[in-house]
């Protein structure tokens, strides 16, 4: 595709986000002078694309209101790209719409592509495996994600309905610092008016969201996807262990992510904070994590390692069946 046409077919997507837009506006996003974008927007004209032009200092183009487009204009790069997308934006729990938006859009896509290259578009999706499976869990309202990104743009607070794990519904303002994509689930942080401290809420559980009056301010140094991350690892669970590791918090974060431990920096190491359904569990992180350790609590754990310590060593000195 030649330059110029790439930029007249540019200048028709420009067009299509509804309004009209200046001459000066256009010819500062394709990069060229007024003149030449006038001539560009004949030959949309010439091609039957009704183009209307206003004059004065505030004119410009618009499409005709009605105007149905042809076919989509998108290179093989493109396409793949859009539909491909689709799909793996729903296996991934990224797309926030139920499963069948998400497979009537791309066959919305599809059914307006060439020919040829919509076909070529199905015998990829049907000849393509995943190795992961599909993320199950219950995507969040698209109305909901809206509201909280707007929010946190124009830094203006929400009042939401929310359901925490334990099933009780309340209903609270909240200053949305930002939103995170994590682990297939979105979530929201920021100050909670209920608590009076920073809160990270998942979005599958927030019924309802409203803008209400007024405006905040972020912190400085606040870091979402930083708050979100350690605000998992904090999740009450069954058993929690404390460990102090003959390392480093960077080489114990090149194993364990920050939403399974806490880590901090004392004077004898590291202090781990971990906490899972089981000891053995436990156990078996610090056999992976491969570094001299001391317990701190609880005494149960030394048992649990014990264990795991006699099991390896059983399996190893078995002999080989070979």
């Amino acid at each position: 595709m030649t330059r110029p046409t790439a930029r007249v077919l540019a200048l028709l997507e420009l067009l299509q986000t509804g309004g009209t837009h200046t001459v000066r506006a256009l010819a500062d996003r394709l990069a060229v002078d007024e003149r030449t974008l006038r001539r560009y927007a004949q030959h949309l004209t010439d091609l039957g694309i009704p183009i209307e032009a206003r004059r004065g200092r505030y004119g410009g183009y618009r499409l005709a209101p009605g105007y149905k487009l042809p076919p989509l204009m998108l290179t093989d790069d493109e396409a793949v790209a859009v539909v491909l997308g689709l799909v793996a934006g729903r296996r991934a729990g990224l797309v926030t719409a139920a499963a069948e938006a998400a497979d009537s859009a791309s066959a919305k896509v599809r059914r307006v592509l060439p020919l040829a290259l919509a076909g070529r578009l199905d015998a990829l999706l049907s000849a393509a495996d995943f190795t992961a499976p599909a993320w199950s869990a219950n995507p969040p309202g698209t109305a909901v994600l809206l509201v909280l990104a707007d929010a946190a743009r124009r830094r203006q607070p929400v009042e939401i309905t929310y359901t925490s794990w334990r099933g009780g519904a309340s209903e609270r303002r909240v200053e949305p610092y930002g939103l995170v994509f994590h682990s297939g689930r979105w979530y929201v942080t920021g100050a909670d008016s209920l608590r009076g401290e920073v809160r990270t809420f998942r979005l599958d559980r927030v019924a309802t969201a409203t803008l209400v009056p007024g405006t905040f301010e972020v912190p400085a140094d606040f870091d979402p996807i930083h708050r979100v991350l350690s605000g998992l690892a904090d999740v009450p669970y069954p058993r929690e262990v404390s460990v102090l590791l003959d390392s480093t918090v960077a080489d114990v974060r090149t194993k364990l992510p920050a939403t399974v431990a806490t880590l901090t920096e004392t004077p004898d190491g590291v202090r781990m904070l971990l906490r899972g359904n089981t000891l053995a569990w436990a156990a078996a992180v610090l056999a992976w994590l491969g570094c001299p350790f001391r317990i701190e609590y609880p005494d149960e754990l030394r048992t649990e390692v014990t264990k795991l310590a006699d099991r390896l060593s059983m399996s190893a000195t078995q002999p080989s069946s070979q």
